[in-house]
């Protein structure tokens, strides 16, 4: 019989592939002494105000009775299997937590005879680690897509954040990759945990006491590299879903080659798309939290975003006409739209500039990146003549002095040594 420890080697192992809890990425080895933090099953995601909390992240059961060509965990996938009884979980989550391993758990699942059938298990394992074992640590629970929503309505009174999967961006790549599922079963529960929040938001102005119901929001995931989706087409689904449904993240997460089955899929050894994950993430940032609009940054004739540098500096070199921006006097938006000036340093110009004007070395120590924002800003003792500047030239001038691990190698003139 397979033990409880080979169960959560396999089924820890198997959750590795579900970013929509964040990861510090550590890549500290345990060489002797207590403790690994990168051993897969534990992850680390952050809270609303900015917490980092340890999470035992694992699958309640790798059985499924779905065939999507892009999982690992798809039905004719020829792996070892495992599934955890409802006491196994709650017992590890408690001895983890006991032991200071952890401060939260992450429950994500295959779905075995049906949707339902999963639910009341992954409900019942929150239940009775809230009313029974007394936990109150972080519990990150993935609803299962066609679960009934009494079953959903109940575990979100116990956890702290949902999610549901998108997987692919699109009804018509999800169509060709998994023909069993569509998109209705995702955004379905999605809206309803949205209405119950809502609903229960309104009441607590008229009544003191309401029941706690996913106070930390819920997120979704979806696949980026495995169907041919545009940038653009994956922002506006991203965007439509933070519009409608709340949501608190949308996490991108690259197509990593699992098997050469499947033709339409990028086949093994093809380097996952990390560079444009990560452009999304940046995009994603840039609507929530800088007033960026969607289609300033992608639209019909701009559909993906470019790789050799970040989407705000993309934007501004194809929008030379809102530069320079004199921070002397501009206001906070404007400040915020000038690249390599984050939200921080822009407050912090203006609460500088109340004392004086700013100059150069000001600037430099207030933390923006500089040698970036030189280019598109005005200040008092700037000595640039704008004219003559090529947004061409300055793209070139910025990636020759950048650093980044983003860019390519260019090949060394120099001779080896020892050639």
């Amino acid at each position: 019989m397979i033990t409880a420890e080979e169960k959560l080697s396999i089924l820890a192992d198997a959750a590795k592939y579900d970013v929509s809890c964040s990861s510090s990425g550590g890549k500290r080895k345990n060489e002797g002494g207590i403790g690994d933090s990168s051993r897969s099953g534990i992850c680390h995601t952050y809270t609303e105000d900015g917490r980092c909390v340890s999470l035992l992240k694992i699958l309640l059961t790798n059985y499924c009775i779905y065939d999507c060509a892009f999982c690992v965990s798809r039905r004719s996938n020829d792996i070892q299997r495992a599934a955890f009884s409802v006491n196994e979980v709650v017992q590890l989550t408690m001895n983890f937590y006991r032991r200071n391993y952890i401060e939260g758990l992450f429950l994500s699942s295959g779905i075995f005879k049906s949707a339902d059938f999963t639910m009341e298990r992954l409900m019942r394992i929150v239940k009775k680690l809230r009313t029974e074992e007394r936990f109150f640590g972080y519990i990150h629970l993935k609803t299962i897509p066609g679960a009934s929503e009494e079953l959903i309505k109940e575990a979100g009174l116990y956890v702290d954040r949902m999610s549901v999967n998108l997987e692919i961006p699109t009804e018509e790549g999800l169509k060709q990759l998994a023909p069993e599922k569509d998109h209705d079963s995702v955004r379905k529960p999605l809206q309803f945990v949205d209405q119950q929040k809502i609903m229960l938001a309104e009441e607590k102005k008229l009544m003191k006491h309401v029941p706690t119901f996913v106070p930390a929001g819920q997120s979704t995931q979806m696949v980026v590299g495995a169907t041919s989706e545009t940038d653009y087409d994956i922002m506006k689904i991203s965007s439509e879903f933070y519009k409608t449904y709340h949501l608190k993240r949308v996490y991108y997460s690259g197509y990593i080659p699992i098997n050469n089955e499947h033709s339409m899929l990028p086949q093994v050894g093809t380097t996952p798309p990390l560079i444009r994950e990560n452009r999304l993430y940046q995009t994603d940032w840039l609507l929530r939290f800088y007033n960026f609009k969607l289609d300033e940054i992608l639209n019909p004739e701009h559909q993906d975003l470019d790789l050799d540098i970040d989407p705000k500096l993309s934007w501004a070199l194809r929008n030379p006409q809102y530069f320079p921006i004199d921070v002397n006097t501009a206001d906070y938006a404007a400040i915020l739209r000038i690249p390599g000036v984050g939200r921080g340093s822009a407050l912090k110009i203006i609460q500088a500039r109340k004392f004086g004007k700013l100059y150069e070395h000001h600037l430099k120590k207030i933390g923006i990146a500089f040698n970036r924002a030189k280019y598109f800003m005005r200040y008092a003792d700037s000595v640039r003549n704008w004219g003559d500047l090529q947004m061409h030239a300055i793209k070139t001038s910025i990636l020759s002095s950048g650093t980044s691990k983003y860019l390519p190698k260019v090949a060394s003139n120099q001779l080896s040594l020892f050639a």
